[in-house]
């Protein structure tokens, strides 16, 4: 089925945006092109003249594709950023325009505000909203968590959350991960195992201690995977527990 919603893959963005690698800005641009790519995920492309040209060395030709490394001091991203000398069609408007491997630079802004990932994709959301239906995650055969006071997450393209008060989760079981994500919708994410009666269930819940503004009441608040959990009960019947790309591991995921 055809997307009944006709949003644009090319459309210039009124955000500041500004990449940084070694220390230096490399790109800022208040004139960039937000280009959406496969999944939604969306790419910047600077005008040249935005660009730090001195750090820019020659790369690998791919087919449209100019590449180039990226170096500062003692340190060279290969192949980091790319364009393309001929486009046609609305991909035009991007000829010439250079982009980056948000992966390899080390820090982006738009406007003075940290993005983490990717470039946010403004037909994304996220609501967040009090829900007093009873919530209920069952790990390793024992009620872990039981609420009536969730706060649900619901996020385009994506399975609802539900976020839980700490006061409503056997937290005495619950371990503090080493692992770390990142959401440029929510921002930072630190993860919890548990261990029940002898066995250790890795990183299957976590929380966002200090969410970016737009997220400010999923703070503190502790969700689980129904990918990895026996069972959520909302209302006393189990969720459909429908696998996703988090069905895997924080590890395999990030192989």
């Amino acid at each position: 089925m055809s997307d009944p919603i006709q949003r644009p893959d090319f459309f210039p963005s009124p955000r500041r945006v500004r990449a940084e690698f070694g220390g230096e800005i490399i790109a800022q641009s208040d004139s960039t092109i937000l280009v959406r790519k496969d999944r939604g995920i969306p790419v910047y492309f600077f005008p040249p003249g935005d660009v730090n040209q001195a750090v820019l060395s020659p790369g690998t030709q791919i087919g449209d594709a100019t590449f180039w490394n990226v170096g500062v001091g003692d340190r060279l991203a290969e192949n980091a950023a790319w364009a393309f000398a001929t486009a046609e069609g609305t991909a035009a408007v991007i000829k010439d325009y250079i982009a980056f491997e948000w992966s390899q630079m080390d820090r982006w802004f738009e406007e003075d505000e940290e993005v983490f990932v990717h470039a946010r994709d403004p037909y994304h959301r996220v609501d967040v909203v009090d829900s007093r239906r009873s919530v209920q995650v069952v790990v390793g055969g024992k009620v872990l968590a039981k609420t009536t006071r969730s706060r649900v997450l619901f996020e385009t393209g994506l399975p609802v959350r539900y976020y839980i008060p700490q006061d409503d989760v056997m937290m005495e079981v619950m371990e503090p991960s080493s692992t770390i994500t990142q959401c440029p919708y929510k921002g930072s994410a630190e993860y919890f195992s548990a261990r029940i009666d002898g066995d250790l269930f890795i990183d299957f819940s976590w929380t966002y201690p200090d969410p970016i503004a737009e997220c400010p009441r999923i703070a503190g608040y502790i969700c689980f995977f129904n990918e990895r959990v026996d069972d959520i009960f909302i209302d006393g019947e189990a969720i459909e527990n429908v696998p996703s790309p988090w069905s895997q591991s924080v590890e395999q995921l990030a192989d």
